[in-house]
């Protein structure tokens, strides 16, 4: 086909994996494709920013495994480092991660701020039975119900409970086809959920080692990029029975703009992003409490969607905030106390250890110090550290009031509460908190149709890119799903015949499976 143009509505990572994909596979120029985003900042959940001053801030840090995300590395291996000129960022997170190893050895903390022993999983045989048969169910019995409806209250008190959802960030009303799919993509996983080994990071956040070099890779391909302009509308009209876009509405700086979608060329949709209605707090102040009226994030997909079944149902994922709404918060501390009383108290080096989950904490609170400088712009002297709650809504322990109306001061407050610090430890400290309603909606229970095809049926020159989109056998809330809905994308509309790396089936693999089976009966 001649070279068309593309336009990517959304800066996330899965518009600029796209991009990539249409330079390095479908030979299109760089100049040919324009990226719009609402934000100032491409990245889209991938985001990283701030000062030492200011105080760093990052509403999350996804985790990474060198044993699954195959389309993820396949496009990294193509793109150059920024720290380390003739490497590229596949490399240099090979080799970082080969320096810092994760071993976990607080993986969760009790009330009476002791390590719990976790080799054991703590299943009964009820719960290793219904576990077997959650994960031998097909997505057809599994469809609309909750992991509730499978497994039993009890088991929702074990160590493995405890370690596998705050790791993945489920809850136990979530889909159960979901933690069905997690549980047979990350079965290796399974038997090393104690000690996060098989975790791989960034050398920094994954704005700075991810997202960037990414995007200074696109610019110097010729990619065009427009930030701070809102995509309103997709102008289109029906043609042999299929929707072709003609035409994308804008609303930016300058005003409302309409840009022409001619014969031929490609657009590539960002449906609503999990990260949608984020808002951030101080201090002093509780991050505001905002919802998709006040962002608008969600209208453009709602639109597509009416009398379009073919384009899913978004009302499935965006109804209900009290089920998808979690809390982050990021710490800047211009001393190293903090870090020094947490590494002695639980045994690991920055970078090495992973989350650190407060097993008793109302909240259930859990944070990471991750290798130092986290940042790239970040000080020699300043550190910083990350920390999330799944249950923001509830009185705190120590802090008599829900996390979701708390300043940053306030978590410092609790934190210091469940870890025994004088509060002289956070002295220097400044946490910033984020409140994100639709982090988690993408894990709302679903049935067949709910979520899209990249390439929705009867579509010509559209394709959709986001954690709302229908891939067999892969799992959303992670990197990786947003940059194979990419490739498969990219493929599709260019009709490249090139293949597109697998899911490892590693559920298959007797040692695997032998693993996974000596761990939950330890």
């Amino acid at each position: 086909m001649s070279d068309p143009r593309a336009y990517l509505i959304g800066g996330g990572i899965g518009s600029l994996a796209a991009a990539a994909f249409m330079i390095r596979d479908g030979g299109i120029a760089g100049s040919n494709l324009t990226v719009f985003d609402a934000g100032a900042v491409m990245g889209g959940a991938l985001d990283g920013a701030g000062d030492a001053e200011k105080g760093y801030s990052m509403r999350g840090g996804r985790m990474l495994t060198t044993d699954n995300y195959e389309c993820t590395w396949d496009l990294f291996k193509s793109i150059p480092s920024l720290q380390h000129p003739g490497r590229t960022v596949f490399e240099e997170t090979v080799e970082f991660n080969q320096k810092h190893v994760a071993n976990s050895k607080a993986r969760l903390v009790d009330r009476r701020r002791a390590k719990v022993a976790v080799t054991s999983m703590g299943f009964s045989m009820e719960d290793r039975v219904e576990l077997l048969k959650l994960s031998r169910a097909s997505e057809e019995e599994l469809a609309g119900s909750r992991i509730t409806d499978w497994l039993s209250p009890e088991f929702f008190e074990t160590r493995f409970w405890y370690m596998w959802c705050t790791t993945f960030a489920f809850q136990p009303w979530h889909s159960a086809v979901e933690f069905k799919r997690y549980l047979l993509r990350f079965v290796m996983e399974f038997a090393r959920i104690d000690t996060l080994a098989g975790v791989k990071r960034t050398i920094y956040n994954q704005y700075d080692s991810l997202v960037l070099p990414l995007q200074q890779w696109l610019e110097g391909q010729g990619v065009h990029f427009v930030p701070n302009c809102t995509v309103t509308e997709l102008e289109h009209k029906t043609e042999d029975g299929k929707l072709v876009v003609t035409a994308i509405h804008c609303e930016g700086s300058g005003g409302s703009n309409t840009v022409a979608v001619a014969e031929g060329d490609l657009v590539f949709f960002q449906n609503a992003s999990m990260t949608d209605a984020s808002s951030v707090g101080s201090m002093t102040q509780a991050p505001a409490q905002l919802t998709k009226a006040e962002s608008g994030g969600w209208k453009l997909w709602e639109k597509l969607a009416e009398g379009r079944p073919e384009f899913g149902r978004p009302a499935a994922f965006n109804s209900s905030i009290a089920q998808s709404c979690w809390e982050s918060f990021t710490v800047t501390l211009k001393d190293t106390e903090f870090f020094r009383q947490m590494q002695e108290f639980s045994g690991n080096e920055a970078g090495t250890g992973g989350l650190v989950t407060f097993r008793d904490s109302n909240w259930l609170m859990s944070i990471v110090l991750a290798h130092q400088p986290h940042f790239a712009n970040q000080p020699a002297d300043v550190q910083v550290f990350w920390g999330y709650a799944l249950l923001p809504d509830r009185l705190g322990n120590f802090v008599a009031k829900p996390m979701a109306e708390c300043n940053g001061a306030e978590i410092l407050r609790e934190l210091c509460g469940h870890l025994r610090f004088d509060m002289d430890a956070v002295k220097t400290a400044n946490c910033i908190p984020c409140r994100m309603p639709y982090i988690t909606s993408m894990f709302m229970p679903r049935v067949a149709g709910d979520r899209p095809l990249p390439v929705p049926r009867n579509t010509k020159n559209l394709a959709l890119l986001s954690q709302f989109v229908e891939i067999v056998d892969d799992t959303v809330f992670t990197v990786e799903f947003s940059v194979r809905a990419a490739q498969m994308a990219v493929y599709e509309l260019l009709k490249l015949d090139r293949e597109i790396p697998p899911v490892t089936p590693h559920a298959q693999s007797l040692p695997v499976e032998f693993a996974a089976m000596v761990k939950a009966f330890q």
